[in-house]
Parts: structure tokens; C-alpha cells; sequence
């Protein structure tokens, strides 16, 4: 596997005048104008501040992507609203003007729905990843003045520029932040190239800690607010299934174990539970983990150990695969021997080697060098060479697979 170089070249008076085949500066010059996305967290305060620091023009931008009324029937007292407070404060704080764009249609159509049709389907969509690519690099977009602004966003990531060989035009690279607890290069997976191109990632060089030490330093409203975790649209203190029974309709089903065909149990649906994910049974002593669905019984089958054979993978298939830059594959997934890369189908785990070989236009096949734990249908899957992220694409099998046939007769019930 070749290494390419992952730092962002320095900003030397020369290189501040390079342009791209768009014409675009490689970075910003003091006094441009830059998009701050904001979200009332301190991460996109403190990116706010770094480019006011830096002499940039600069405005703040919030994000509304979700319509509480959808569930409850009214606004009042909503998330959005006291996110939009905070983004008001902090600008009031930096001394820059700030707006609320309303993008909770984009983010309905093409982002939630098709995470809905996933999830009924029992698969394992990841709704941050479209997010990030329909509606932050893509909607949102549409909403600056010019194509002469960039955006600034909080996500630990950083970006680099590397000209091809045969061509004089630097093209953009997504790159790991400098923090590998905090990198999100995952969610970014799937951008598209004339996003990042436009795209400034202030905090890749920064740890969390130094993060916060920005923010209380500079007396940020936002300096001690709790980091958010999990998917946007479910909210922090609600259970993932209470939330989808509003969207999704109940569609009972047998809990089987794998290996001995019984029936230990009862589930609402295939999107009840995911990939990996401990399940506890009422009555049973055993520790049980998801290790596959079968679609056409509508079963769960379930595996004794968090460690058992069954949960591991030895390839992946992927469909709808982007590569960030669209037109330039690494040629070797064409070849016998493959590309050889790293690979991560969840954000919070290791990179881990595989060999990427292309077997139609959208779609690859991807062979871990070690078995892999918990790999699911409906999960992105993403590819680095090094530090430098080269796109992704959505998990349509996962090999091997259960048996298709369960040994148990309908109507058989075992709760031992």
C-alpha cells in the first residue's frame, strides 16, 4: 500500500494563489467570506472564533433539519430552539451576524425517509453519513451567497490538496484529524468533491481538551455544554425503538437461536435490534448477541458469546459506492491482486487491512485480512489509503452467511 502525503501543504505566500480547476484558491485569504455551520455545541463555537480570529469575514449559520410537529404536533420547547439560543449567543459573544436556514424537507426526503424504508426493511442505515452528504455539503450548500464562500464546520477532520500525476490541477483530500479519539472522517465519508473542495476543517488539529480550553478561555456560552451523542432526529433522552413504534408499524417475529433452531423469543420487528447487539431475554442466563436476520421468516437469529464464530466476516459487498474523487478510482481494484487498503464499517472501531477488488461500476467486494465482528447489512462502509479518505458505499451482504433454511417448524415456542 502507498503512502501519500497527509499533512495540508503549508500556506506560503505561493501557495495561497494556487487555484483548482474551479478556479478556487486553496485556502481562504483574510477578508473572504466564510459560512460558519453552527449547531449550539462548543465545537462549531470555537470553529466560529478561530475564523474570526483569522481575520476572515464571517457569518454563522443554523441549521434547523428537524420538525418536532411531525411527532407532537407542536414546537414548543423543542431542541432546535435552545440549540438556535446558544448559536445566537456565541455570535452576539464573537460579534458576527448569524442566520437559521430551515432545511427539515431536504432533511426529511433524503435523509429520514430513506433511513425509515432501511430500517423496515431490518437493515442498518447510518443517517449521519447522509446527513453530512445530502444536506451539509449538499443542501446546505445551495444556501450560501456565491460560490466564493467556504464553509466551516466543527467535525474533527482535516483536509489536505494533492495534485494527480498527469494533471496540474490539486484536487481536495479528506484527511484524519490529528485527535484519533475525536477523527470523523466516517461521517465525512461520503461528501462529494466539489463540497470539500469548499470545505475548511478548523479543529483537525486540535484535541477535545484543547477544544474546550478555547472556549472557556474566550468566554463562550457554549464552553461547558455536554457534547451530543447519537442520531440527531431521536433526541438524548429517548430509546431508539420508543422512537421508530411512531414511524414504523409492529411486525412480530421469532428470536431463534442459530445453532439449535428453538425459538427463545419474540421480537416487534427486524429493526428491533441490529447487528452485534446484545439481546436480554427475560428468563434466559446465557448471553445472546444478534448474528444475523433471516428477511423471509422474519426471524432474528441470536449466538451464545460475544465472541462466537458466527458473529465474524470474512467479505464484505458494497453497493452505491463514491468514490470522493468520483472520477478517479485507484486503478488497482481492477487487478487480480486488488487494492489494499484500510477499512472501518462503524465509527468507533480500528482501521483494519482489507483488499478492495471493483466487480461492476457501483459496487465492490471488500476481504478482511482477519475475520471482522458484527458487519451489517445497510452500514457504510469506508476506505483509507493511510490518513486519507477515498469514499464509501452501503454494506449489501455480508459473507458468510447464515443458512438460509431454519431447522424449526411454526408454532414451535421454547423458553428455557
Amino acid at each position: 500500500m502507498h503512502r501519500l502525503l497527509v499533512r495540508p501543504p503549508t500556506r506560503s505566500f505561493a501557495k495561497r494563489f494556487i487555484t483548482t480547476a474551479t478556479g478556487r484558491k486553496l485556502h481562504p485569504e483574510k477578508g473572504d467570506k466564510v459560512v460558519v455551520a453552527m449547531s449550539g455545541g462548543v465545537d462549531s463555537s470555537v470553529t466560529a472564533k478561530l475564523m474570526v480570529d483569522q481575520g476572515y469575514d464571517v457569518t454563522g449559520l443554523f441549521m434547523r433539519n428537524w420538525d418536532a410537529r411531525d411527532e407532537s404536533g407542536t414546537d414548543t420547547g423543542c431542541e432546535w430552539e435552545k440549540d438556535w439560543e446558544d448559536v445566537r449567543l456565541v455570535s452576539k459573544n464573537l460579534g458576527i451576524p448569524c442566520r437559521m436556514v430551515d432545511l427539515t424537507k431536504e432533511y426529511w426526503n433524503n435523509v429520514f425517509q430513506p433511513s425509515l424504508r432501511v430500517w423496515e426493511a431490518g437493515d442498518t442505515p447510518n443517517p449521519d453519513v447522509w446527513c453530512n452528504r445530502e444536506v451539509k455539503f449538499g443542501a446546505l450548500m445551495n444556501h450560501l451567497a456565491n460560490d466564493g464562500e467556504w464553509l466551516a464546520t466543527g467535525h474533527y477532520a482535516r483536509k489536505g490538496w494533492k495534485t494527480p500525476p498527469g494533471s496540474s490541477m490539486p484536487r481536495p483530500q479528506l484527511l484524519r484529524s490529528l485527535d484519533p479519539t475525536k477523527d470523523q472522517n466516517y461521517y465525512l465519508s461520503a461528501i462529494p468533491e466539489e463540497g470539500l473542495e469548499r470545505a475548511l476543517f478548523p479543529l483537525g488539529e486540535l484535541t477535545k481538551a484543547e477544544v474546550r480550553k478555547i472556549a472557556e478561555s474566550a468566554g463562550l456560552p457554549t464552553a461547558k455544554r455536554r457534547e451530543s451523542m447519537g442520531i440527531c432526529f431521536v433526541g438524548q433522552r429517548r430509546r431508539f425503538n420508543d422512537f421508530l413504534v411512531n414511524y414504523l408499524k409492529p411486525k412480530p417475529g421469532p428470536i431463534c437461536d442459530l445453532e439449535t433452531g428453538r425459538i427463545i423469543g419474540t421480537h416487534d420487528g427486524l429493526w428491533s435490534y441490529t447487528i452485534g447487539q446484545r439481546i436480554g431475554l427475560s428468563g434466559r442466563m446465557e448471553r445472546e448477541f444478534v448474528a444475523a436476520k433471516g428477511k423471509a421468516q422474519n426471524a432474528i437469529y441470536v449466538v451464545n458469546g460475544s465472541e462466537n464464530p458466527h458473529l465474524y466476516k470474512l467479505n464484505l459487498t458494497c453497493k452505491d459506492w463514491k468514490w470522493i474523487w468520483a472520477d478517479s478510482a485507484p486503478p488497482e481494484i481492477d487487478t487480480r491482486m486488488g487494492f489494499n487498503c484500510l477499512l472501518q464499517f462503524r465509527h468507533r472501531m480500528d482501521p483494519v487491512p482489507c483488499t478492495v477488488k471493483r466487480r461492476h461500476v457501483t459496487h465492490i467486494e471488500i476481504y478482511f485480512s482477519e475475520p471482522q465482528k458484527a458487519a451489517a447489512v445497510g452500514q457504510i462502509a469506508a476506505l483509507w489509503d493511510g490518513d486519507w479518505c477515498l469514499g464509501s458505499g452501503t454494506i449489501m451482504r455480508a459473507s458468510p452467511e447464515p443458512p438460509r433454511k431454519l431447522p424449526w417448524k411454526a408454532g414451535q415456542h421454547d423458553r428455557q
